[in-house]
Order: C-alpha cells, then structure tokens, then sequence
C-alpha cells in the first residue's frame, strides 16, 4: 500500500513538473505498485449549440488525438524524469467535453489459485459469453467488485494507512523516502509482475 502521505508528494511533483497550461485544471494522479496515470482536462472543440451527436463526437476525437500528437514530446520528457523517480510506468490519458479518453496503460498479470467452486464461476461467465476466457473472468469480477463497492474498497485502504502509520513509528522502522513511494512493493516484489510496457513513443 502507498500512504496518503506519499500521494501527495507524487501528486505535488507532478503539479510542480507538468508544464503550465498542459492541461484546463491541476491533472488527476493515481498510483499503485506498477504504474502511475495522469489524467488532464483539456478544452472542449468550439461547436454550434445545435450540432448532431455525432459531430460532436467525431470533433471530441479529433480534438483527443490532436492533443496527443502535439504533446508526445512533453510527456514524454516528463514520463521518463517520473519513472526514473518513483519506479513506475507512466499513462497518460485526457478528458474533453465529458469523454475519457486512456493513450496508455500497463496491464499487470496476476498469478492466483483457484478451487473447483471458483473456478465454475469463471467458467459460467465463459459459457454465458460474458467473457472469453478465465482471465477476462477473473477481470470481469474484479471489475464488478469494484463497481458495487467503492465505499467499503476506500475505507479498507484508509484502515490499511492507519496501520502503516502506526508500524512507521515503531523502534525497527527505517528512514522514510520521499523519492520513491513504496518502491520496495514494486514489479519483482510480491505476486505482481509487468510483463506490458505502454507504447514507447508515449513514455
């Protein structure tokens, strides 16, 4: 677990790093053992008050893909100073006119061992056609967890700080880093590989 304490520093780097007018609004950073996204918004493409669905859509492509391509370098040069910092991937992705849009992102294999009842779960979604297979299964789970219980997830990490604040300050507890939050929970520690770079021409 990364404390709310090393957040904020990683959060406060990239506000201090990212240059001035990138993005609308400060960026959205989240962070976890094997990556780092920023997420920026970014203005909306100038349309008539009474243009169809899908002009808008298409120009809220446009404006998405534009911005990628003229930023490439920027972050770029910014994705390799925070790598080579905190440990971590970095993704990139934009908001415009209320579409999320992701350029990027690591996709962490998770080795797990599962018994016969668990296993006819994933493999009743394969049958339904909900998934194709037992990882896109166990994803999918993952992902309605994560859906139904964001409440109980939040106030779980928050109990999970607590108890790392507390064995900070016992006898044995060593130096705090302020350069590399959790960096010992990185990829090579724990059951977590990266074994997916993002693209290289995005950083």
């Amino acid at each position: 677990m990364i404390t709310t304490e090393q957040k904020e520093k990683l959060r406060g780097w990239f506000a201090g790093r990212l240059p001035d007018g990138l993005f609308e609004e400060p960026a959205e950073v989240t962070v976890d053992r094997e990556e780092i996204t920023v997420i920026g918004r970014i203005p909306a493409p100038r349309l008539a008050e009474d243009v169809s669905a899908a002009e808008r859509e298409a120009a809220v492509t446009a404006r998405i893909q534009e911005f990628r391509e003229r930023t490439r370098e920027t972050r770029i040069a910014v994705a390799r100073d925070a790598e080579h910092r905190f440990r971590r991937k970095v993704s990139w992705g934009v908001v415009c006119d209320g579409e999320r849009a992701l350029f990027t992102h690591v996709a962490a294999p998770v080795m797990t061992r599962l018994r016969q009842p668990e296993r006819q779960v994933l493999d009743t979604l394969i049958a339904a056609g909900v998934a194709r297979s037992r990882s896109d299964a166990l994803a999918w789970c993952v992902r309605l967890v994560q859906r139904h219980t964001d409440d109980w997830l939040a106030e779980l990490r928050d109990s999970l700080e607590h108890v790392q604040r507390v064995r900070a300050q016992g006898p044995d507890a060593a130096p705090d880093s302020d350069s590399a939050p959790d960096s010992d929970s990185g990829p090579g520690h724990g059951e977590v590989a990266d074994s997916s770079t993002p693209d290289p021409e995005e950083g």
